[in-house]
């Protein structure tokens, strides 16, 4: 009896044991096919098309100092803060910014100016002469003229009437001379009136003297360096009339351009102040396109405020350009019109209809313009549905490279699409491609379809 019960109690035991081993396997292969997806909600958002492009900050107009005379630089001139002239100085028109030795051109203007007042006495002394040889001439001319009453006779004779005739006419010689030596001397005053304007211009040049008021943006020398001025003027300093307002010359790709026009709004940022957007708009596209490695780019001016002073001249500036924007539209994210599943991840029912379509949306695309997405182009969307996956055919609009609009009725609001394959629990070495079941770590954990995949199914 005793004996019967036992081995009652062992098939019972056996029994309970065979069922459960039996159940688990059940689960854990359901749990093995029940394929797991990463899905995010379509939600209403804004989308804005735009280009990226960039580029360099430069002040909006800029003077290039400097120097007509060559020389030693002696000093700097005083900014309005009262300290030497530098980089960041403070000017006003006409406040001195630098001296050059100017020996050499004093002597030259006191050369110049001597020669002035020789000049000024040899015109003097020639309207001296001038009068003289008049008063000779008057002379000559009465004597003459008695000369001629009288004629060849017996009261004048012949070579007295002659010279009387010879005296007259080389006093009016004299006269027509000494007019001459006014003008020649006229024209050597004028010669170095000249000169003495030239001497004392180019000693003036001798102070470098701010042309604008503004800001000292580049100091090019140093006090003791010569410089020199041939055919073109050495630059010596470079200073920005207003960095209250700045440009940004951004390069376009020929691509790009023409969506491009003046007046469109722009965002930038730099490297100094990366937390902050700051803003602009467009103000000439210039014509003279440069070539770089068959890459064809135009030279787009945007106009920016800069009352803070933060923007410093030549950052390079991250740009973007706003090309359209569509508020309060359906999106979704260009991850889920990129990804396509295995045909086992299609439901049975749809897989003939998921092979007629189109797989891939261009506004999903990763193109390298942010706004090259079509007006409307057609894609794909998946709806996770239990172990399987469902198309849904839209059509897309603008992309701003991470979000696609959403402008077909095929998809609602809040609607979970698929954007990623995840492994199911439990893991397993089964396949799966572009991130599907079984092609990942075991847990449930998220498989990024562009990461590497690792052999025997083994941990990253």
């Amino acid at each position: 009896m005793k004996s019967g019960i036992k081995i009652l109690i062992v098939i019972v035991v056996v029994a309970v044991v065979g069922v459960g081993v039996t159940a688990w396997w059940w689960l854990r292969s359901r749990s093995a096919n029940a394929a797991l997806f990463v899905t995010t909600p379509a939600k209403k958002g804004d989308v804005l098309a735009t280009i990226s492009a960039t580029g360099t900050i430069e002040p909006e107009e800029v003077v290039d100092v400097g120097a007509q005379v060559a020389g030693q630089i002696l000093t700097f001139g005083k900014d309005k803060d009262g300290k030497a002239i530098d980089y960041g100085s403070r000017v006003e028109a006409d406040m001195v910014l630098a001296q050059i030795d100017d020996s050499l051109y004093t002597a030259d203007a006191a050369q110049a100016t001597a020669q002035q007042a020789q000049a000024q006495a040899q015109l003097a002394s020639a309207q001296a002469n001038l009068e003289q040889s008049q008063a000779k001439f008057r002379q000559a001319e009465r004597d003459w003229l008695r000369a001629q009453k009288l004629g060849p006779s017996d009261a004048l004779a012949q070579n007295v009437f002659d010279a009387y005739q010879g005296t007259f006419e080389a006093a009016k010689a004299d006269v027509a001379v000494c007019e001459a030596a006014i003008l020649q001397a006229r024209g050597q005053i004028a010669q170095s009136d000249a000169a003495v304007m030239r001497t004392k211009r180019n000693l003036g040049y001798c102070v470098i003297k701010s042309p604008v008021k503004g800001v000292i943006i580049a100091r090019r020398v140093n006090i003791g360096q010569t410089v020199v001025a041939s055919l073109n003027a050495p630059s010596l300093f470079l200073i920005a009339k207003d960095l209250t307002r700045i440009q940004v010359w951004i390069a376009v790709n020929e691509a790009d351009i023409g969506n491009i026009k003046p007046g469109q709004l722009v965002t930038f940022t730099v490297d100094a102040f990366p937390n902050r957007t700051f803003k602009g708009e467009v103000g000439k596209v210039r014509l003279n396109a440069t070539m770089t490695q068959n890459v064809v780019t135009y030279t787009v001016e945007v106009v920016a405020e800069n009352a803070d002073g933060k923007l410093l001249p030549y950052l390079t500036a991250n740009a973007k350009f706003l090309v359209d924007k569509h508020e309060n539209v359906l999106t979704v994210p260009n991850a889920a019109l990129r990804w396509t599943p295995l045909p086992t991840q299609i439901a049975p029912d749809a897989r003939e209809v998921a092979a007629t379509g189109g797989r891939k949306s261009r506004g999903g695309g990763s193109g390298g313009s942010e706004a090259g997405a079509a007006p409307v182009a057609r894609g794909t969307l998946w709806i996770q549905d239990g172990a399987y996956v469902r198309p849904v055919r839209v059509r897309t609009g603008l992309s701003d490279g991470l979000m696609t609009e959403i402008v077909s009725t095929n998809l609602t609001e809040n609607a979970e699409v698929v954007i990623a394959a995840a492994r199911p629990a439990g893991g397993g070495n089964g396949g799966g491609g572009n991130g599907g079941p079984g092609a990942g770590s075991s847990g449930g954990d998220t498989v990024n379809p562009f990461a590497p995949k690792m052999p025997f199914g083994g941990k990253r």
